[in-house]
């Protein structure tokens, strides 16, 4: 599991946009989300580079805080 701060992250939109990101590189990801702190808890089998560029594309550049 890695935790990602995703500064863009401001609401319920933003959410579902990084969910359908995620789910497009790993469609079993499991993302714990928290809004407040702007950060996420991914448990996927792909790998945190490819997870960190796919958000970027997807307009949310992503921090990965730590393996947890």
């Amino acid at each position: 599991m890695t935790t990602f701060h995703i500064p863009g992250m401001h609401c319920g939109g933003c959410r579902a946009t990084v969910r359908k990101t995620i789910h497009a590189i790993d469609p079993d990801a499991k993302i714990d989300f928290d809004n407040e702190a702007r950060q996420i808890v991914l448990d996927s089998r792909a790998e945190t580079a490819k997870v960190q560029a796919a958000l970027t594309a997807a307009g949310y550049p992503a921090t990965p805080l730590s393996p947890v």
